[in-house]
C-alpha cells in the first residue's frame, strides 16, 4: 500500500511554506514529513508539537531526548 503526498516541487501555499522550512532545517523533506502532505494544517500541529518537545526548553538535553526517541523506535520495531 502507497500513500499518496504532495511532492516538494508541486507544493504551494502553506505546504510550500512548511516544506521550505523543513528543507533550511535538515536539508531534505522527511518521509514523515511529506506523508502528512495532504493536509499541511495537520501537518503544521504536528511540527509544531514535535519541534516543542525536540527543542523547547527541557530538563533533558536534545542528546537525551534524541536517545530516548530512538530507544522508543527500536522498542517499536519502527523502520524509520
Amino acid at each position: 500500500m502507497w500513500i499518496r503526498t504532495v511532492d516538494v516541487d508541486a507544493a504551494t501555499g502553506r505546504l510550500k511554506k512548511i516544506y521550505d522550512a523543513a528543507l533550511k532545517r535538515a536539508g531534505y523533506v522527511a518521509s514523515i514529513v511529506r506523508v502528512m502532505s495532504l493536509n499541511p494544517r495537520v501537518l503544521q500541529s504536528s511540527l509544531r508539537m514535535y519541534l516543542d518537545v525536540m527543542m523547547g526548553p527541557s530538563p533533558l538535553t536534545r542528546t537525551q531526548r534524541e536517545l530516548l526517541a530512538t530507544s522508543v523506535s527500536v522498542f517499536n520495531e519502527c523502520e524509520y
